[in-house]
C-alpha cells in the first residue's frame, strides 16, 4: 500500500477551542498521498475533531491547512466534498427509507430538464458497484440492512462524489469480527485504486493492521508520527497516556465502612450493547466505570436509570427487585442520573433554573400541595440549592441557557439532588466545565459519598476516574471484562480498556 510521494493534505497550527477545553492545541501534520492514516488517541485526544475540519463539519479557529498544496477554508462538509474530501462518521448520515441507489445519488442525480434519469442512474450504480467490488441490491432499503452494509452504501456514495481522501471515524465500533475483515478488504481495494483513507479507532491491533502510518494524539496535540511497522499497541498506549500523567488534586478518599449493597445490577442485557452485566455499589462508594468510546459505559448508566429498556436481567435497590420503565420510576426509587449530554437529555434550555430543578419532583409534595405548586416555598428551596452548589448566579427565575456550561451542569446537579437521592449515576459529569467547575464537582460528588450516597462515576477522564473512585470496573464490547481495587495504576486499567494482555507497557514522556 505504498502511496504516491506527497502529502494529499497538510495541517500547520490547527486550533478548535470550545467552552471549557480547547479540543486541538497547534496540530501539524501530514497526510500522504494514496496511504492509509491511522489516527488514534484517548477518549477527548482531538482525533475526531481534526476528523471533523478536515471533513468540513467543523471550522478550526487558527491555523491553516492545505490540500494537494493548495491553501482551503471549509464553509462546511459539501465544500469539503468539492475538494475530494469525504467523512464516513460514526452514526452514519443515510436516509433509512431510501433505497441503496437513492442514497448513493442523492443530491447527484443524472437529470434532464428537471426529471431523474433512472436507466441512466441504475448504469452508473453498475459501473460503480462493478468498479469497486461492492455486492449490494440497488433497491433494497437502507433502513434495513445491516450497518456494515450500511458503511458500503456511505462508501459508495463518497467514491461516487469522487472522493480522494475518506475519513473514517470509529468505523468498526458496532460491527462483528467478520464485518470488520469485510471493512478492511473495502480499504484495501479503495486504497489500491489510489484512495486515501485516514482510518480513526480506538481499536489498537486494527488500526495496526490496516495502516501504513500512525499518528498519536494527546490533549489535543501530535505526540508522534510513525510507520505502523514500528508500533505495538503497547507503544501506542504509551504515547496517547504517557508514563503515568501527572493526576490533579483531588480530596482524599473517604472509607467505606458500611457494607450495605444500595444498587445491585446482574446480568443486565440490552440488544448487543450490554451483555450480562453485573455491578454492586455499597453506601457511601464510588465505582468508577472506564472502558472507550463504544464500549457499553453509557448503555449500562441508560438501563439502570430506565431511559432504555433492558431485555433481561435485575435491578435491586436497597435489597428491593426495581422494574423501571421510565426515568422517573427511577427517581422515585431513589435513584437519580446525570446523564452524558445536558443540552439534550439533562436540561430543558428554556425553561428557569426553578422549573428545572424541581421539574423531577413534582410528584413528592415537597414543592406542592394538593397537586398545585406553591412557587414562594419552590424558589426559597431551590435559591437556597443554588447557593449551596455554587451556581452563579442563584437566581431561579433565571433561564437556564442564560448560564455558563459549568453553572449549568450544576443545575443539573441540582435536579438530582432536590430529594437526596439513594444513588447518583453520573455520566460524564464535568464534560466541557472549566477548571473551577470541575474543582467543586468534584467535591461535591465526594461529599455526597461521604454521606452515604452510592455513586455510580462514568467518565472518559482515566484521571477522573481514578481520583474519585473506591473500585474501577472495566468494560469492553458490552462487557464488564476486569475489576480493581482502589487506587490501580492507569496503565493497568489502560491495559484493560485496550485488551491488551500484560499490564506492562511503553512509556513516552
Amino acid at each position: 500500500m505504498d502511496g504516491v510521494a506527497g502529502p494529499i493534505v497538510e495541517f500547520r497550527g490547527i486550533v478548535k477551542n470550545y467552552p471549557g477545553t480547547r479540543a486541538l492545541d497547534g496540530v501539524s501534520m501530514e497526510i500522504t498521498h494514496g496511504s492509509v492514516h491511522g489516527l488514534v488517541g484517548a477518549n477527548g485526544a482531538g482525533k475526531s475533531t481534526l476528523g471533523k475540519v478536515l471533513g468540513g463539519a467543523t471550522r478550526p479557529d487558527d491555523g491553516r491547512m492545505f490540500v494537494e498544496g493548495r491553501p482551503v477554508k471549509f464553509s462546511g462538509s459539501r465544500d469539503a466534498l468539492q475538494h475530494g474530501i469525504a467523512r464516513v462518521a460514526q452514526e452514519l448520515a443515510l436516509v433509512p427509507r431510501l433505497n441503496v441507489m437513492q442514497n448513493v445519488f442523492l443530491g447527484v442525480e443524472p437529470k434532464r430538464r428537471g426529471l431523474v434519469l433512472r436507466r441512466k442512474m441504475r448504469q452508473l450504480y453498475d459501473d460503480l458497484v462493478g468498479e469497486y467490488g461492492f455486492a449490494l441490491s440497488p433497491y433494497l432499503e437502507v433502513g434495513r440492512m445491516r450497518l456494515a452494509d450500511q458503511q458500503k452504501v456511505e462508501i459508495l456514495r463518497a467514491v461516487n462524489r469522487k472522493a480522494r481522501l475518506i475519513i473514517m471515524d470509529e468505523p468498526t465500533s458496532s460491527l462483528t469480527k467478520d464485518e470488520v475483515i469485510t471493512l478492511h478488504e473495502m480499504i484495501r481495494h479503495l486504497n489500491g485504486k489510489g484512495t486515501t483513507v485516514i482510518y480513526v479507532s480506538h481499536f489498537l491491533d486494527e488500526v495496526l493492521a490496516i495502516a501504513d502510518t500512525v499518528t498519536v494524539m494527546r490533549n489535543g496535540q501530535v505526540v508522534r508520527t510513525s510507520k505502523a511497522t514500528e508500533e505495538t499497541p503497547a507503544s501506542l498506549v504509551g504515547g496517547m497516556f504517557g508514563c503515568e500523567a501527572a493526576t490533579e488534586c483531588f480530596d482524599e478518599k473517604s472509607a467505606v465502612t458500611v457494607e450495605t449493597v444500595v444498587l445491585e445490577a446482574t446480568d443486565l442485557c440490552r440488544e448487543k450493547v450490554v451483555r450480562n452485566v453485573s455491578l454492586a455499589i455499597r453506601s457511601g462508594e464510588i465505582v468508577g466505570l472506564a472502558g472507550l468510546v463504544g464500549s457499553g459505559r453509557s448503555e449500562v448508566a441508560r438501563a439502570i436509570c430506565g431511559v432504555d429498556a433492558i431485555d433481561g436481567g435485575t435491578i435491586k435497590v436497597d435489597g428491593v427487585e426495581q422494574n423501571f420503565r421510565f426515568p422517573r420510576d427511577a427517581f422515585r426509587a431513589g435513584v437519580a442520573f446525570v446523564p452524558e449530554s445536558r443540552k439534550q437529555d439533562g436540561l430543558c434550555m428554556q425553561l428557569s433554573l426553578r422549573e428545572n430543578t424541581t421539574l423531577p419532583h413534582l410528584w413528592s409534595g415537597i414543592v406542592s400541595r394538593a397537586g398545585v405548586v406553591q412557587i414562594r416555598s419552590e424558589r426559597s428551596k431551590v435559591e437556597s440549592l443554588l447557593k449551596s452548589l455554587s451556581v452563579e448566579p442563584p437566581r431561579p427565575e433565571l433561564t437556564v441557557e442564560s448560564l455558563s456550561g459549568g453553572n449549568q451542569q450544576k443545575v443539573v446537579f441540582g435536579k438530582c439532588l432536590f430529594r437526596q437521592p439513594r444513588v447518583l449515576i453520573l455520566d460524564e459529569p464535568t464534560r466541557g466545565v472549566d477548571v473551577d467547575s470541575r474543582a467543586n464537582i468534584h467535591r461535591l460528588i465526594q461529599g455526597l459519598a461521604r454521606q452515604g450516597v452510592a455513586i455510580l462515576l462514568i467518565s472518559s477522564d482515566i484521571e477522573e476516574v481514578l481520583g474519585l473512585s473506591h473500585r474501577v470496573l472495566v468494560m469492553r464490547g458490552g462487557e464488564v471484562v476486569r475489576e480493581f481495587p482502589a487506587d490501580p495504576s492507569m496503565g493497568d486499567v489502560m491495559n484493560a480498556c485496550f485488551g491488551l494482555a500484560t499490564s506492562e507497557r511503553e512509556c513516552e514522556t
